[in-house]
């Protein structure tokens, strides 16, 4: 029996630091055989990311995106879609832009 193909995957955890009410979002990129493998081994991952960070908490949430193709510049990595009745300013406020994100 031949090992099923790997396709690329990436899986989006979050995390939340201490009790501050600060949140983290990481999209890493796997190769699995299935999207189900591809969030264990993220879910694994974001366990190990925990224990080298003092307060830091996996809140055991995973969404993964199956990537068509290999990965390369410009590749989309992940994609979400989300239904709302806000104009484009009010959108982007309320759930990117809200003024106290941090990035790095």
């Amino acid at each position: 029996m031949t090992a099923p193909a790997s396709s690329w995957y990436g899986v989006r955890c979050v995390f939340r630091h201490g009790d501050l009410g600060v949140y983290e979002e990481r999209v890493t990129l796997w190769t699995a055989a299935s999207l189900d493998e591809a969030i264990e081994r993220a879910e694994a991952e974001a366990a190990e990311y925990c224990e080298g960070l003092d307060d830091v908490t996996y809140v055991r949430f995973a969404e993964a995106y199956a990537i068509d193709g290999r990965p390369g510049e410009g590749a989309e990595v992940f994609s979400l879609m989300r239904d709302s009745e806000l104009p484009p300013g009010e959108y982007v406020r309320r759930y990117f832009a809200t003024g106290a994100e941090r990035t790095g």
